[in-house]
């Protein structure tokens, strides 16, 4: 079974960087529409960014300017590059695709920003 795999959350304060890493153990070529999601607790999941099915990119409007996703075909990975870090933006972060019409989701990664 194809999974995903998450890493490079912490602990960080607000106005620092992460880079979180998803790892695919197949090649993302198979994997569409991957992206990064964030849930936060008490709130709904959201999307963070993604590919869309022509390659480029989307972001949420809270995100833009300051969080980066990209890809790596040759190491299976899609990176969010995650700057100026704000408080808010502390949640448990996922990436996730569509394999063959299955939906495919992390385990996840805590990114908590304090003040």
């Amino acid at each position: 079974q194809v999974q995903l795999v998450e890493s490079g959350g912490g602990l960080v304060q607000a106005g620092g960087s992460l880079r979180l890493s998803c790892v695919a153990s197949t090649s993302i070529f198979m994997i569409k529409s991957m992206g990064w999601h964030r849930q936060a607790p008490g709130k709904q999941r959201e999307l963070v960014a993604g590919f869309t099915s022509d390659g480029s990119t989307n972001y949420a409007d809270s995100v833009k300017g300051r969080f980066t996703i990209s890809r790596d075909n040759v190491k299976n990975t899609v990176y969010l590059q995650m700057n100026s870090l704000k408080v808010e933006d502390t949640a448990v972060y996922s990436c996730n695709g569509v394999w063959y019409g299955v939906t495919l989701w992390g385990q996840g990664t805590q990114v908590t920003v304090s003040s």
